[in-house]
């Protein structure tokens, strides 16, 4: 078995090493520059995600298919993956992860307009869409959207199911010392009341919890900096200049150059936020919407609130607290050194931010994986795919399950091969769909005023 891990624990290794960041940034960079830097409509799609309106054929709201796919999105990655990112590449790797998430914006725009423009009315008259349908329909490479649905049914009940139920029922026993069987049961017990009555239900809880968490957070980060204001603008400097420069060795830390703060800020910048992996489109292309670029832009804006925000957030804190220079710290133990500098208000943060970052994590998820299976098999295996779904909650809480999270990390970055070919070999259906309802006039119908350009 030790074999088996270490064998998935390479090849994990290999698929997210840099031929994966180099092709996921690459095309981050060659559509921001083929979309004329499609980020500096950041402001207008904030605008237009927090309108309520919804024009078109959809299942949910824009709105609600943005905090769906913010729940799969913001996760532990956004508060341990920046802390695995800063104690190996130092503090220049918030720097690059949050470079990552600016050219993203580009990434997840474009699989967004894809999504919707090929997406299908099922025979219960529910929108079906993803890269998946986008390989069948737009490329007509249907094996490959095949390939696509496999890897993400794979990866959702891993990174989306069990490893992060184990997250939480580690924290909870931990930090509280409650039983991973009576942590197990209640999330699986949540799990069921929602995710049972499908997407419109996953949405409205979703619209609630999602606002909520993030908002508070940011907001505790904030107090946490503020209070720690008298060092910030050094951390500042130092994440800056670290960037381009390295950073030596000091304290415990045993220093790490240019490359390496660029290699673990990129990778987990792009795991964070997801641009390029295909997930987030399939929550897009279920939005009433009139067009493929007014739910594009809504979309876009995910990775502007999880990386370009909270992830920044939280390299700032672990910063500016100085834990990540303590000799043999690092990881899940990295965040709660640098959370802990500030006693009881610190730890309080970051338990509430686990608990509803991965609980939505798993909400968001089992919508994934539904559609993939869906794909697959048809609608009659979505039933016993939402039971298999609460049962894994179970399992993942009570068990340690290291080949788990290998193969759900293997196959979350196969997602992105089948999804990259489908959004350079279509770059170009990606800038007409852009001129026709946002660079040229367009009737109000079809786009709000103020994110008309002429």
């Amino acid at each position: 078995m030790e074999s088996v891990e270490n064998f998935l624990n390479a090849l994990s290794g290999w698929v997210w090493g840099p031929p994966m960041l180099v092709l996921l940034m690459g095309t981050h960079i060659f559509l921001t520059i083929r979309l004329r830097f499609i980020q500096r409509y950041i402001g207008q799609a904030i605008r237009l995600s927090l309108s309520r309106t919804s024009e078109g054929q959809g299942d949910i709201s824009h709105f609600g298919a943005l905090m769906t796919a913010l729940a799969a999105t913001i996760g532990t990655g956004n508060i341990v993956g920046v802390a695995t990112a800063v104690a190996a590449g130092g503090p220049g790797a918030v720097l690059w992860m949050w470079l990552t998430g600016v050219f993203g914006i580009a990434t997840k725009y474009g699989e967004a307009v894809l999504s919707i423009k090929y997406r299908t009315s099922t025979s219960t008259g529910e929108m079906a869409g993803g890269p998946m349908y986008v390989l069948e329909r737009g490329l007509k490479l249907k094996w490959l959207g095949v390939v696509f649905a496999c890897f993400t049914a794979i990866a959702a009940f891993g990174i989306g199911n069990m490893v992060q139920a184990n997250s939480i029922s580690v924290l909870l026993k931990d930090r509280l010392g409650v039983s991973p069987w009576i942590s197990g049961f209640v999330m699986s017990v949540m799990t069921a009341l929602v995710i049972l009555g499908g997407v419109r239900s996953i949405s409205r809880v979703c619209e609630i919890l999602v606002p909520f968490m993030a908002v508070a957070y940011v907001a505790g980060c904030i107090v946490l900096l503020v209070i720690g204001c008298s060092t910030l603008p050094a951390t500042i400097e130092l994440i800056v200049k670290s960037a381009f420069s390295g950073q030596a060795a000091a304290g415990g830390f045993l220093g790490a150059g240019v490359l390496a703060a660029m290699r673990y800020g990129v990778a987990r910048g792009l795991f964070s936020n997801e641009s390029g992996l295909g997930s987030a489109p399939i929550l897009a292309a279920a939005a009433r919407t009139s067009n493929p670029v007014r739910q594009a832009l809504v979309s876009s804006t995910g990775t502007f609130w999880d990386t370009v925000v909270v992830c920044l957030m939280t390299g700032l804190v672990i910063v500016n607290s100085g834990a990540w220079k303590t000799p043999g710290v690092e990881g899940a133990s990295l965040t709660r050194a640098a959370f802990a500098f500030v006693p009881v208000l610190g730890p309080g943060i970051l338990i509430l931010g686990l608990l509803t970052f991965v609980f939505s994590t798993i909400l968001g998820w089992s919508y994934y994986g539904e559609k993939a299976i869906e794909y697959l098999f048809g609608k009659s295996a979505i039933r016993p795919y939402r039971y298999l779904w609460i049962i894994s909650v179970m399992v993942g809480s009570v068990l340690t399950l290291p080949i788990v999270w290998s193969l759900a990390d293997i196959a979350n970055a196969l997602m992105a091969i089948p999804n990259l070919v489908a959004l350079l070999a279509l770059s170009g259906v990606i800038v007409a769909e852009t001129r026709q309802h946002l660079w040229e006039p367009a009737s109000s119908a079809t786009m709000p005023a103020d994110a008309t350009v002429t």
